[in-house]
């Protein structure tokens, strides 16, 4: 089923939409928001599957789709914790600025906790005060699990994954470097993320779900270019299982935890890059120096994954970057 939220309320309401987003039916009787549903999932998903039948087969009065109506499938949440699961594009980073790779990189999983109380919608701007900032998108994908205990192993903590959506984890590249140098982590280059208009249950995705991966091209066209378009179950150092697991070491997650797999990046070049920073660190590889700028204010940039006939399945993240006046 694929389940999304109305732009209401500080945590949007509940809704179900069809398989073809077109049509959407509210789902407030079962449960108010999707954060609720996800609290009481044993009891909430199979009432949700029942009226997501309905929709399908037209049994039930529903109305016209549209994703300029959507938040995030969860306009705030818990806990928003980002891999790094394609250690390919790590490695990159650090060899355009000559710096050698632990080994440990590709045996434990890198993770930063982010902002999870301010999530832009599928269709919001991204506001920020100064380009001179390096305002970058990050394409990747991402899970939503159910309450998830401590300690516990990579193929069971897969068995948690409830629903699957994308995700556009802006990042401020100018900023980065001095807030790793103090030695504790991302704050100021980490805005809202944004992710699509619609999460859905791993069912919905077939054979390209395997049940810890997501064997699809997720692309990112910037002002109507396409910059890249890599395989996000190819190239996956780490899958879900393994995020979920490395998160839950020394905590319990709760229900609507989500998890997100860092930028889709493929070994294979011809395929692009998911990110701007990809892009200039294989310039700077290439040729010594990196010429493709960061964004720019009225820069758009559209995120999407088709299934295997051409069909959106998450709805497309489409957003413009616009200067933040306060």
């Amino acid at each position: 089923m694929k389940l999304a939220s109305i732009n209401q309320g500080r945590d949007g309401q509940l809704i179900v939409v069809d398989n073809q987003m077109q049509r959407y039916v509210s789902a407030t009787e079962i449960a108010p928001t999707l954060q609720g549903a996800l609290d009481n999932w044993d009891n909430c998903k199979q009432p949700l599957a029942a009226l997501y039948l309905q929709l399908e087969n037209g049994e039930i009065d529903s109305q016209a789709f549209n994703s300029e109506i959507c938040a995030s499938p969860l306009p705030r949440a818990f806990q928003w914790a980002d891999g790094s699961a394609y250690v390919n594009h790590v490695e990159l980073v650090r060899k355009a600025r000559n710096a050698e790779m632990p080994s440990s990189f590709w045996t434990d999983p890198l993770m930063y906790q982010g902002g999870s109380d301010s999530f832009l919608g599928p269709r919001e701007d991204i506001a920020v005060a100064d380009e001179a900032w390096g305002i970058d998108f990050e394409a990747e994908v991402a899970v939503i699990v159910d309450d998830v205990p401590m300690g516990i192993s990579s193929s069971e903590a897969a068995k948690y994954i409830q629903l699957v959506m994308l995700v556009n984890d802006v990042s401020l590249r100018n900023l980065i470097p001095g807030e790793l140098a103090k030695g504790f982590g991302f704050f100021h280059a980490k805005p809202s993320s944004a992710f699509s208009p619609v999460a859905v249950t791993p069912d919905v995705l077939g054979s390209a779900w395997d049940g810890a991966k997501l064997h699809l091209p997720l692309r990112a066209i910037l002002n109507g270019d396409l910059v890249g378009e890599p395989n996000a179950g190819v190239d996956m150092t780490f899958d879900f299982g393994q995020l979920i697991a490395h998160a839950a070491k020394t905590r319990p997650l709760c229900a609507g935890t989500i998890v997100g797999s860092g930028t889709v990046s493929n070994l294979d070049r011809s395929k692009g890059s998911c990110c701007l920073a990809e892009v200039r660190m294989l310039e700077t590889i290439a040729n010594g120096s990196a010429i493709t700028e960061f964004m720019s204010f009225g820069d758009r940039i559209q995120i999407d994954m088709l299934d295997d006939n051409g069909q959106s399945i998450f709805g497309e993240i489409d957003q413009k970057v616009t200067k933040y006046v306060g």
